[in-house]
């Protein structure tokens, strides 16, 4: 089945306090026309998900209300009362925010770079494993592209405390071999920010 024959969404996690960085990195600077949020948003629309679910904690959804961002109307906001539960917390959260249940885009908001070659090649071999994930030289990155079974999965999950990686770990993985550092990244920092952004 190739990518056009099949439809696709996406989850944003972002309910984290960003208490290292001092404000909301989904409102960071991508460019001088987007923030983070936004750019991860045109980089699925593009793609072609016809669902985008971004996990904000409840101090988040209220600064996004005031930003005025350019964000389309249909990308639907779920709230995340217990960030301190972390991830898994916030992507179940996310996957119950679904109206469908279609392989999943995940990319967490302190990557704001997507590619769209890289999505496309995790699509490509989504039917390889119950998830894939872009890799170089063994080492995993970000985004990840989950399964039909593992968002079923996880609207049923009972538990809300689960460490991600174990969670992930019950799943079959292929890695996708890519060329693109920027799989890596991980911006906690207002340093390491700077390092990357000119603003």
């Amino acid at each position: 089945m190739t990518i056009k024959n099949k439809k696709y969404s996406a989850i944003i996690l972002s309910a984290g306090k960003s208490t290292r960085m001092g404000l909301p990195k989904f409102s960071l600077k991508f460019n001088s026309t987007t923030t983070f949020l936004e750019n991860i948003i045109n980089a699925y629309k593009s793609f072609g998900c016809e669902e985008i679910v971004v996990v904000l904690n409840p101090e988040g959804a209220t600064l996004l209300e005031q930003l005025n961002l350019n964000i389309p109307l249909e990308v639907k906001v779920v709230i995340n009362q217990h960030p301190e539960w972390e991830r898994f917390y916030s992507l179940k959260l996310g996957a119950k925010g679904l109206k469908n249940i279609t392989p999943t885009f995940v990319s967490n908001i302190d990557n704001p770079f997507v590619d769209s070659d890289i999505l496309q090649a995790l699509a490509l071999s989504i039917q390889k494993a119950d998830y894939t994930y872009p890799s170089i030289k063994g080492k995993g990155g970000h985004p990840i592209l989950l399964s039909e079974k593992i968002i079923g999965d996880l609207t049923t999950e009972s538990k809300d405390e689960i460490h991600l990686k174990e969670y992930l770990g019950r799943y079959s993985k292929f890695a996708v071999e890519v060329d693109d550092e920027k799989i890596f990244l991980n911006i906690n920092t207002d340093d390491e920010y700077r390092r990357l952004f000119n603003f």
